[in-house]
């Protein structure tokens, strides 16, 4: 039977064919899933071109998380659509240049709150915005994308204070959201090449790191393992599993420098 099967998922963060949330939503969809993706601004052309790519061409909603217009908007059209929604998938961060590259004082607030509104505060916005949907659905899931936050990472910086805000918000949003139903989970990824990844200053540290540490040992091209364990908590194999931080990372934060 297929894990996901009349499920009903919502993806964001889709923007190429190899960014973590594509591989998320094309195993969602092969394990019987249907599955929206979202989209915004200049991203939202890049999200439905890629979307052809997947087994099946999911639909592609407009959604900036920091335009609560937007947010209304979508719950609306899956309210229709639907009537409920089973999943969601957490893929999204941002910090402007000065909150990445080795130097935590250079940012300022302005560009440090764009980054944790994006990165951080957007995980609420999701959750506040669909939790009527979730409700309806009775055992809804959300999943977000984490980087292990619990160390300074090198060039990483505010995204990593970012990270850090996700992790506990998750078991915040798990508290409140328990009783309806909802589980609320994280998947702390080790480091695969995406356009995210790009980003961060530095990033081939990440990968040398990861060779040197991960007792599984570790490939930064392949996303199926992070697939494999998103897809997993939106499931119902983990009904009894929320505000958790799930590693997928080969071993390697278990292991010390």
């Amino acid at each position: 039977m297929e894990l996901l099967q009349n499920r009903k998922i919502l993806v964001t963060g889709v923007l190429t064919d190899a960014s973590l949330a594509f591989a998320v939503a094309k195993l969602a969809i092969e394990e019987g899933g249907d599955v929206v993706l979202t989209g915004a601004g200049r991203g939202l052309s890049l999200t439905k071109r890629v979307a052809r790519k997947l087994p099946s061409t999911p639909d592609v909603i407009e959604l900036d998380v920091t335009d609560n217009h937007q947010l209304v908007a979508a719950a609306a059209d899956l309210s229709t659509r639907w009537g409920r929604l089973d999943g969601i998938v957490h893929a999204i961060g941002y910090a402007p240049p000065d909150c990445l590259g080795g130097d935590i004082l250079k940012a300022s607030w302005n560009d440090i709150s764009i980054a944790l509104e994006i990165s951080t505060y957007s995980l609420k916005a999701l959750a506040g915005a669909f939790s009527h949907l979730l409700d309806a659905s009775g055992s809804g899931s959300i999943v977000g994308l984490d980087f292990d936050a619990s160390v300074a990472w090198p060039g990483y910086d505010w995204m990593g204070v970012a990270k850090a805000g996700l992790e506990s918000l998750s078991r915040y949003l798990a508290r409140d959201l328990g009783p309806r139903g909802t589980r609320v989970n994280l998947v702390a990824a080790g480091p695969v090449r995406t356009m995210a990844a790009k980003s961060i200053p530095g990033f081939a540290q990440f990968e040398s790191l990861w060779s040197q540490r991960a007792p599984l040992g570790w490939d930064v091209h392949d996303s199926e393992p992070v697939a494999k364990a998103c897809v997993a908590l939106l499931s119902d194999l983990f009904p009894m599993t929320t505000g958790e931080i799930i590693h997928v990372d080969g071993g390697a934060h278990a292991i010390g420098g």
